[in-house]
């Protein structure tokens, strides 16, 4: 069993939270706004929490559902908060015509999130190339990318929880290129696949 820390009260943390529960997981939700983290933790049921914001979250794996650029400001309040924890980046930086990544050169949001991050914190990319709808009814592939081996294994073994396949695209600079993939699904949406409910995957060929 894994503890986690949601920090954020929208559609992805709601999801992301139901599965984690359903998978045996402890859930601790956190917002800005106290009312809404009590809200999606009442919601959520399963003994979920809802914590308070900027306090040192209780989960060992502290997922930022947050829009791509609420995430390295809120790593950087937090603070020494997050000493000592996995910190999930799961965001898009997408252009506002969806056709390229709103930083504009070889970084990733993880990335800049580890810039900040308090020592003995570990960053790691999961979970961007999924659509919601796919993630809440289907069982995606689960791309991810970091440099703590350890704490890899250690959203690996959650994503196994959730039912679904982690695999390790490699060190945390992979992170602007899982952005990349997360861009490729919105073009396949939009153009050659016409819907939403689809997700990149590995398919593997024997000899």
């Amino acid at each position: 069993m894994n503890s986690i820390t949601l920090i954020g009260t929208g559609n992805m943390a709601r999801t992301i939270g139901t599965l984690a529960l359903a998978g045996g997981n402890t859930v601790e939700v956190m917002g800005r706004n106290q009312s809404k983290a009590d809200d999606l933790a009442k919601a959520l049921g399963g003994g979920a929490t809802a914590g308070k914001w900027g306090a040192v979250p209780a989960g060992d794996i502290v997922i930022t559902a947050l829009l791509y650029d609420g995430v390295v400001p809120v790593v950087a309040e937090y603070g020494d908060a997050l000493a000592g924890k996995v910190i999930v980046d799961i965001s898009n930086p997408f252009n506002a015509t969806f056709d390229g990544l709103a930083h504009g050169e070889q970084t990733s949001i993880a990335q800049e999130a580890a810039k900040v991050a308090p020592p003995g914190a570990s960053v790691v990319k999961a979970f961007n190339t999924i659509f919601r709808n796919v993630l809440e009814d289907g069982r995606p592939n689960v791309f991810l990318a970091g440099d703590d081996p350890e704490a890899k294994a250690q959203v690996g073994a959650f994503i196994e929880t959730l039912g679904l396949r982690p695999l390790d695209v490699g060190a945390l600079k992979m992170s602007h290129w899982l952005e990349g993939m997360g861009l490729v699904t919105m073009g396949l949406a939009r153009n050659g696949v016409g819907h939403w409910n689809f997700a990149l995957g590995v398919n593997e060929f024997n000899d």
